[in-house]
């Protein structure tokens, strides 16, 4: 008998709502072509076809973004605004993201597979959230001038994003957008002398090349956001239903693409069976589809290339001796789908458990004990997030305070704020976004001393 039964085929791709009118380099406040005049294609997840080709920036185009941005900070009227003024265009700002919050989804979803009512309803207003959270902020020193290199996979919401500041009434040259490739986009950005800080977020092998070149050219700051192998502890007296329904979301949100993802799922012997059996039943009725098909739970990984690298994890699961209760094999004929997939008996040994898939893939593995589960589940170079379900008080706190992350949910999980700090520990990156720590990562500590005549007291 099949593993999988979910309902929803995926037929022909439905037409996105949203036209694409920005594909060019936003420099120095105008939408330009590429020097070399190339192009690259983004591609519809959901067939493999192009969407449209994007200006391809190379090392000449970085040199002009960030000159752009220099004489934007040495000379621009932004440094020199009060954070009345600058608050004033980043709520304008946020206006405008609220007015094309379904067009900026639609793209997003076009670009990256991710289902439409998730992206207008969570991705957009968290969006939005952010921005207005730090336009309220008194020290908006952050953000005084950058240089942002979109994913070659995703550069279409960032383009219009980027032309609503500009409508704002951001001053050129504050904000540059180049789209490109690592080596030639983003290591010269990396490497550059004029740039003073970096901030990236993607892979932990990628976050190790941009901070040796950060080192190498002018020891610049950076702010890293990595990967992750985040566990989720399930004890044996949380409520297994929620527990089972929030793991699903934890592991499945966005295909399987999110750096927290909780990708490593331990739960109590006593409760074991019946999560396992929870969870596959769960799995087996997600609805996979198109993206922009109402009532549709999950679409296309983001390109061919990790489809293929979660196939071949599924593999590495079924011959290392995991159990597979649910998927296994991609979906449907054509695009990047992905079927649920959920391993039982998993150890801590296996691919399937150690390396960071970013996929649909969720691995269930039994544990005994508090003192057991803390060790395995801190057995990882990763340190991103953790989820803890237990009704009891005292195992939130211990667990909560042994696991090395940088975010534990206790009974939630992908719980986020503008004001939430998060951030990873080891080899899940450095520094931390959001809330005042995320401003922290783009101010400076001066010394003034000035001697003063007949002061009132020493």
């Amino acid at each position: 008998m099949s593993r999988y039964f979910t309902a929803a085929a995926v037929d022909e791709a439905i037409t996105p709502p949203v036209r694409i009118n920005y594909t060019k380099l936003l420099i120095n406040g105008q939408f330009i072509d590429s020097t070399s005049g190339k192009t690259f294609p983004t591609l519809d997840p959901r067939t493999g076809e192009v969407i449209a080709n994007v200006a391809e920036a190379e090392a000449e185009d970085v040199n002009r973004a960030v000159s752009a941005a220099r004489k934007a900070f040495d000379e621009g009227p932004w440094p020199k605004m009060s954070a009345h003024d600058r608050s004033k265009i980043l709520l304008k700002f946020v206006d405008l993201l609220e007015k094309h919050s379904e067009e900026l989804a639609a793209l997003e979803t076009w670009d990256n597979g991710k289902p439409y009512e998730r992206s207008v309803n969570d991705d957009i207003p968290l969006m939005i959230r952010f921005f207005r959270y730090y336009a309220g902020c008194t020290c908006i020193s952050l953000w005084q001038h950058s240089c942002t290199e979109t994913s070659e996979q995703t550069p279409l919401s960032a383009l219009l994003a980027s032309k609503l500041l500009q409508e704002a009434g951001l001053p050129p040259g504050v904000l540059n957008v180049i789209s490109g490739y690592g080596p030639t986009v983003g290591a010269p950005i990396a490497s550059h002398m004029n740039v003073d800080k970096l901030a990236f977020t993607g892979s932990t092998d990628t976050g190790k090349i941009v901070l040796e070149l950060a080192a190498k050219s002018n020891l610049k700051p950076v702010t890293l956001e990595l990967g992750g192998k985040s566990p989720l502890i399930v004890c044996e007296d949380a409520d297994v239903d929620k527990a089972v329904e929030t793991a699903h979301s934890a592991l499945f949100y966005n295909q399987g693409q999110c750096c927290s993802a909780g990708s490593r799922t331990f739960v109590h012997e006593r409760v074991y069976s019946e999560f396992v059996e929870k969870a596959r039943e769960l799995a087996l009725k997600r609805v996979v589809g198109d993206p922009f098909k109402k009532g549709v739970q999950q679409g296309p990984q983001i390109d061919s290339e990790q489809f293929e690298k979660i196939l071949k994890y599924i593999n590495f699961g079924i011959n290392s001796g995991a159990t597979l209760e649910a998927g296994g094999e991609r979906f449907g004929s054509k695009g990047y789908y992905v079927q649920p997939t959920v391993f039982s008996s998993v150890e801590d040994d296996m691919p399937i458990a150690r390396d960071e898939i970013f996929g649909p893939v969720q691995s269930i593995s039994k544990f005994r004990n508090i003192n057991e589960v803390i060790g395995r589940a801190n057995a990882t170079n990763f340190g991103l997030a953790a989820g803890v379900f237990t009704k009891d008080l005292d195992n939130a706190n211990m667990l909560s305070r042994a696991l090395r992350v940088g975010t534990v949910w206790v009974n939630c999980y992908n719980v986020f704020d503008a004001s939430i700090p998060f951030g990873g520990y080891k080899m899940s990156g450095n520094g931390r976004e959001k809330g005042i720590y995320g401003l922290s990562n783009y101010l400076q500590v001066k010394s003034v001393v000035t001697p003063l005549k007949n002061p009132a007291w020493l």
